[in-house]
């Protein structure tokens, strides 16, 4: 059994998923291995079937691996209980996902604050964070409208806010620019960046698009259920030699 990484936000350890779809058993994920470190700003890219929507479940705390070890904030998913996993998923992710996920008839401060009430925070402290984390996506303006009152890329601003108000360690953006214009898509990538700078949170982007990868200080490409290459990893010392 290995040992937790010093600074890791994500560890993953010859990770594998399997599913029984009417007794036929499909490896979506067959020996995945990588470690993203605290404050790191990673791309997990790969096209449609490569094992990538699999891997953004686990990562998330939503699902299980079959098999290998999979670390969130140091601690293996695999031994806690559906309850401790639900805990450690609240307090260490922040979930942006590209259909934005907001209740409709919510404000965008009710949205916001949704996580803190899980979380038992007490009401005026939810108020103050939902606002402030409203505020630093240039979003003060909006705080009483509801979804249907705001343009798609406000409305991903408010499901960013909401992901980061928990102060999460890690931020995992699920195609988070893929129902939006051109326009809005750079400014959501512009506030992660800052967001990743600023604040030291981990960003974790999952997608298929090479342009919205390719911001990413890191790129780890998923192809069959396998890495199949990762932007961190040492230069092999044959191939090094090759191009001196």
């Amino acid at each position: 059994m290995s040992t937790p990484t010093p600074g890791a936000a994500i560890e993953a350890v010859d990770v594998t998923r399997s599913y029984d779809l009417g007794g036929t058993v499909v490896d979506a994920l067959r020996g995945v291995s990588f470690t993203v470190s605290d404050g790191e700003y990673a791309a997990i890219v790969g096209p449609s079937g490569s094992g990538k929507s699999t891997l953004m479940h686990l990562l998330g705390c939503l699902d299980r691996p079959t098999s290998g070890v999979l670390r969130v904030g140091g601690r293996d998913i695999g031994d806690l209980s559906d309850t401790d996993l639900a805990a450690l998923r609240n307090a260490e992710i922040g979930f942006v996902f590209q259909s934005f996920q907001l209740l409709p008839r919510q404000s965008a401060m009710a949205n916001v604050m949704l996580p803190l009430v899980y979380a038992g925070t007490p009401r005026a402290e939810r108020h103050d964070r939902a606002e402030a984390a409203l505020r630093a996506v240039n979003l003060g303006h909006r705080l009483d409208h509801r979804p249907n009152q705001m343009s798609g890329g406000e409305q991903q601003r408010v499901a960013i806010a909401r992901a980061l108000v928990s102060r999460p360690r890690i931020l995992l953006a699920d195609e988070p620019t893929g129902n939006l214009d051109t326009r809005n898509g750079a400014e959501v990538m512009r506030i992660l960046e800052e967001l990743n700078a600023e604040r030291g949170v981990a960003v974790v982007l999952v997608t298929h698009d090479d342009e919205v990868a390719g911001r990413a200080r890191r790129q780890v490409r998923v192809r069959d259920g396998l890495v199949e290459s990762d932007s961190a990893a040492p230069t092999p010392r044959h191939a090094a030699e090759e191009t001196a």
